[in-house]
Order: C-alpha cells, then structure tokens, then sequence
C-alpha cells in the first residue's frame, strides 16, 4: 500500500476482523460480569468504530487531488467519539442508592477508540491498549474489592410487636457493626389490617461490608419482639 489514501480488499477485511476480535476479548469480561453492554455490544461498537475509520481515510480517495477538496481522515473520527457518550449513557444507572454502569461506559469508550486505531492501522497501540484495558477491568478490580471498602446501603424490613421497646437493642447491634442509620421508617397499618397487631419498620442502613447484611440481618430477627427481617 504505496498511496496512504487507497487500501486493498484484505487489508480492508483484516482490520474489520482484527477490531472484531479485539472488541470482543473486552466485552467477554462484561458479559461475564454480567453488565448492561456484554459481548456483542463492544464487539460491535469496536467492529463499526472501525468501519467508520476505514470510511473516513480511504472512503473518498477518489476526490484526493480535485479542486475545492480539503481531505480530512479524522473528521468522521471525532463524530464516532461525540456519538459513543450517548450509548455509554445508556450503561449508566441511578439506583437512588448508588449510580452503576460507569465502568461499562468507560469501557465501551475504549473500544470504541480501539476499533478507530485498527481502521487507521495502529494495530500494535490498538493491541496494547486491549491488554492494558483488560488488566484495569481484572486486575484492579481484585484491588478495589481487596483493598478499597464500598459502604452500601441496604434496607431491612423489619415486623416487629408494637409493645416492644426495640430502640436500644437496635442502637447497640448498629454500634457493634459499626453501620450508620441513614433513615427509619415506622409503618403500623400494613401489619394492623391483617389483625396481627404489630408494626413495620423499615431501616435504612450503610454497611462499610457489603457482606455484614446478612449477618445484621440475622442478628435483627434475634432480637425479641422481631418477628421477621428482609433486606434488600
């Protein structure tokens, strides 16, 4: 390939294929954490990338030399990196306790840039870069959950007898598992119109230890005049 602006069919096809593969390997490590954007979304993110990449080079060569005609490769490029934010938006989740999916929108960032390195050539950035992206989604995940605390915010659901005094046990099982009340809810008229003569209270509780939920929660249905505990 002598003329930088024209590209055979092989060439063509390899790059197509090669953004195929690379985009899957990041997309096989979402799927298999199970988010929003999996295996075929980077893949094809990665796959049209580079489409858009190939079209944006060698799409019009037949107007290279005419007059008028200023060829820019990295035009359609910048337009594929403004479009990318609206798929990655779609990754992203406010749950009302925490917001999720940043990673998957970063990560579908990153494909898509991986895809517009292939379609212009770069394969060795391209590969190395999918290298070092799936160490940050690996290996620093091992980190975080080793190393980093999440506190997390759970709700129990407790049913409980309206004639017990459940404020201080409560107050020293929090105090003990180092929990923070964010808030509390107390719901007499759920229980009372099936005539079982108690009351809900739901908690609202952030945990340094995601795995302490169900520990408190077991430690919640001890606690006399609880009758059951849910927690979600």
């Amino acid at each position: 390939m002598d003329n930088p602006w024209v590209i055979d069919d092989w060439h063509l096809m390899l790059r197509l294929l090669l953004s195929v593969l690379l985009g899957a390997l990041i997309g096989y490590e979402r799927e298999r954490k199970n988010h929003a954007a999996g295996l075929r979304t980077h893949t094809l993110v990665s796959l049209g990338s580079c489409l858009i990449m190939l079209l944006s080079i060698y799409g019009f060569s037949e107007f290279t030399g005419q007059y008028g005609v200023n060829r820019d490769p990295a035009r359609l490029a910048a337009q594929a990196i403004t479009g990318i934010g609206f798929l990655g938006a779609g990754t992203i989740l406010f749950t009302g306790k925490s917001i999720k999916g940043l990673t998957t929108a970063a990560s579908l960032w990153v494909v898509m840039a991986i895809g517009l390195a292939v379609g212009a050539g770069f394969y060795v950035g391209a590969s190395f870069t999918v290298f070092l992206a799936l160490a940050v989604l690996w290996g620093l995940n091992v980190v975080e959950k080793r190393y980093v605390a999440h506190p997390r915010e759970f709700v129990f659901t407790l049913a409980a007898q309206a004639d017990r005094e459940l404020t201080g046990p409560i107050r020293l099982l929090l105090e003990a598992k180092e929990a923070k009340l964010i808030k509390v809810q107390f719901d007499e008229s759920a229980i009372e119109s099936r005539g079982e003569g108690g009351i809900r209270i739901r908690l609202t509780i952030r945990l340094g230890d995601p795995l302490q939920a169900v520990s408190l929660a077991e430690q919640l249905r001890r606690l006399e005049g609880i009758r059951t505990v849910s927690a979600e």
